[in-house]
């Protein structure tokens, strides 16, 4: 059965919202975060039980604060300083006292320019 034109107007309206970083929960998805990246620190290598591969830190931000990131990968190498990135079903989580989000296991990471 076809849903009404709200309806499915009302899901797509959902799901295109730009969440800010004044928004963002410990401990809850993230759905779509846009942020600048004003600095990315090195990488290291982790090895755990879930994950075995390089993981950098970086820290961006948007018109309402500023947020912790982990980049996981080869996001490492798809990012710059100065980009503009969003995080679409990723997830956001809190670490000395401070959010921090990633992509987590089925998240995706996009530039979308400079």
């Amino acid at each position: 059965m076809e849903q009404p034109p709200s309806t499915q107007n009302a899901r797509i309206n959902v799901s295109k919202t730009r969440q800010k970083i004044s928004e963002l929960q410990a401990n809850q998805p993230v759905q779509r975060l846009e942020v600048v990246l004003l600095r990315i620190y090195p990488r290291r290598m982790v090895y755990s039980e879930h994950y075995v591969g390089p993981v950098a830190a970086a820290c961006g931000r948007d018109e309402t604060g500023l947020v912790g990131i982990v980049l996981w990968g080869e996001q490492i190498q798809r990012v710059q300083v100065g980009d503009i990135v969003s995080f679409e079903s990723g997830w956001c989580r809190e670490r000395n006292g401070e959010l921090v989000v990633s992509t987590g296991r089925n998240g995706r990471l996009n530039v979308r320019g400079r």
